[in-house]
């Protein structure tokens, strides 16, 4: 299933509420506002968001830009309680902390969208996993696909995945946050809109080395490629539909983010690349990509369905172990030879 409904057309969820107040949940909240709906934005730093009631900015996470519609902000998260839906744009390991806070305000009944990628490293679950146990009576979607923070904020045209349990639901979201120059599609495959966001970032990281080392488009050409059959083969036994593995959550987010600088996996890959290994760059302050936090729970996860990533496993290596980018080439180009097809 899949298609938008056409911007401005009524939508059952004329209230959002986005949780988060980075990049994404402020770009999230200016789509949410643009498709005309009444949005209201929580972000836990009050500054920030004085700064967002009195300027319309967010200085912090999208520098140079102002908002050029309403929405209200706050920091109280009973605010959002009155929401017909909720985005969760809080970082990936903090979804549980997050979900928890949020239920301590009141009952979670209505839709509640992941808006983050990443695998919980504490439990090895998926993001949806989390929400079903923290929020039993909400419905669990997934927004996901190729899209920056920056470019949507921006308004520039993107499209991405709204997976949701149900088909009603996840039309009703695409109505809801269909603007001029964001297009969603609809999917009821929830397990298959995460894995390719999550896998993506753990990918980025080693073609952001590949990048950083100079190796060369060839090489960085095969490691995307040889990276989505990662992608797909966990995909696959995990349940996901053909048509999300191909689709915009998992190939076009892998497309985008394992070629620019404006992802923050690939920048962390780069670094890598020239030389500098994970610990020295955790130990300057900056804050790890979220590829490297979810680069050892995926390997688990492959190895519990008897699934070989190898691309993923010598990032986990480089991310856990300090691996040199010298060494990860040579533990990637040894490895035994194999067909491509499964009919040799």
């Amino acid at each position: 299933m899949s298609g938008s409904q056409t911007p401005g057309s009524t939508a059952s969820f004329q209230r959002i509420a986005v949780i988060g107040g980075g990049a994404w949940g402020t770009a999230l909240a200016l789509t949410a506002a643009r498709a005309g709906r009444s949005t209201t934005l929580w972000a836990r730093d009050p500054s920030a968001v004085a700064e967002m009631r009195s300027k319309r900015q967010n200085s912090k996470y999208l520098p140079n830009i102002t908002f050029d519609e309403e929405f209200e902000v706050t920091d109280r998260l009973g605010d959002c309680l009155t929401a017909d839906a909720i985005l969760l744009a809080t970082p990936a390991q903090t979804t549980r902390e997050a979900l928890q806070a949020l239920s301590a305000t009141g009952a979670l009944k209505m839709p509640i969208a992941l808006c983050a990628k990443g695998i919980d490293r504490t439990s090895g679950k998926m993001l949806s996993e989390i929400l079903q146990e923290a929020a039993p009576d909400a419905e669990t979607a997934v927004l996901s696909g190729p899209g920056f923070a920056d470019d949507v904020a921006k308004g520039l045209p993107t499209a991405v995945t709204i997976a949701a349990q149900t088909a009603p639901t996840a039309e009703q979201l695409c109505q809801a946050l269909a603007a001029p120059a964001f297009r969603p599609y609809a999917s009821t495959d929830v397990v298959g809109a995460q894995i390719g966001g999550a896998l993506k970032n753990v990918l980025a990281i080693a073609c952001g080395a590949v990048v950083g080392r100079k190796l060369g488009a060839s090489a960085q050409a095969a490691l995307t490629t040889r990276g989505f059959a990662e992608l797909s083969r966990l995909g696959s036994a995990l349940g996901a539909a053909q048509e999300t593995l191909t689709g915009l959550s998992c190939l076009g987010d892998l497309v985008l983010t394992c070629s620019s600088t404006q992802s923050r996996n690939f920048s962390f890959g780069l670094e890598l690349g020239k030389g500098r290994v994970a610990s020295d760059l955790a130990k300057e302050g900056g804050k790890l990509a979220e590829g490297a936090y979810t680069a050892r729970v995926a390997v688990k996860l492959a190895q519990n369905h008897n699934i070989d990533l190898p691309i993923c496993q010598v990032v986990s290596q480089m991310v856990e172990d300090d691996l040199s980018i010298e060494k990860a080439i040579i533990a990637l180009m040894s490895r035994p030879l194999r067909p491509e097809t499964t009919t040799l």
